[in-house]
């Protein structure tokens, strides 16, 4: 199984009072998370918690699971690209981690209809679970994963957001998207109902691979080459630069980077 070296951080930014961030780094499970909390009060920043803390306990009682995929071979997958077959372990675990997200979900709008101050809050959620030769990805909402390999950065999730779904369709161009004012309009939220549409993906590793989540307050101010090229430094001080480079850029949101290397 490949080593596992991960850094975490959230910063406040520039304009907000408040941090409605919230992350997990667990290397021993292999698993990280970032959610960006949305409400009034400190509601977001009640749902980005409670969200991270539910999926991390449910996905940590299933750790007899996760571990049947350990030894899967490595080769599954590599070369061409192409994915994988889905082997039973590995179905069982994506279910592992979509049902922890439903848990999360279900724990985040039980909170909010129980009292009327927290009423409507939500998160986005983007989990990264990488587990023998698999990286296995949960998306909900506009945070993001990318894999980064050989100096090229992806992003392996999709923005669950109003312009996202515009461009998918084709009902807007990309510089209408740039100019837009319905940029932080989503689409999908953690909490908003007991239930939510997740979408689960993953992608087979190799030596060398890195991945880095964040929230829109980062990926909203550096593309693909910036992150590509930061993510070469060591996942601390990766972590750290990109946070400097948001806060530079304007800070105008609370800003979750995690950076993770496979050895």
């Amino acid at each position: 199984m490949l080593g596992r070296t991960a850094y975490g951080r959230t910063d406040v930014g520039k304009r907000r009072v408040a941090n409605e961030d919230a992350f997990l780094v667990d290397d021993d499970l292999g698993l990280y998370v970032v959610a960006d909390g949305m409400g009034g009060h400190s509601s977001g920043e009640i749902a980005s918690a409670e969200a991270v803390e539910a999926l991390h306990d449910m996905v940590r009682r299933e750790r007899d699971t996760l571990s049947a995929i350990d030894g899967l071979p490595r080769e599954l997958g590599t070369g061409s690209g192409a994915k994988p077959e889905v082997s039973p372990a590995l179905q069982k675990a994506l279910r592992v981690l979509e049902s922890a997200v439903q848990a999360a979900t279900y724990m985040v709008f039980g909170l909010s209809e129980a009292n009327p101050d927290q009423r409507g809050m939500g998160t986005t959620l983007s989990a990264l679970l990488v587990r023998g030769p698999f990286a296995l990805t949960a998306q909900v909402g506009d945070s993001r994963v990318y894999l980064v390999r050989d100096a090229r950065a992806e992003q392996i999730t999709e923005d669950h957001t109003l312009i996202a779904w515009q461009l998918k369709k084709g009902l807007i161009t990309p510089d209408e998207a740039r100019m837009s004012r319905q940029k932080n309009v989503i689409t999908r939220a953690v909490g908003s109902r007991d239930y939510v549409q997740v979408d689960m993906n993953f992608v087979s590793v190799q030596r060398g691979d890195m991945f880095l989540l964040c929230s829109d307050g980062l990926h909203g101010y550096v593309d693909e080459r910036e992150i590509a090229s930061v993510m070469q430094l060591e996942p601390v001080v990766a972590t750290e630069r990109l946070i400097e480079l948001a806060n530079q850029r304007g800070g105008r949101d609370n800003i979750t980077s995690i950076a993770v290397r496979l050895a």
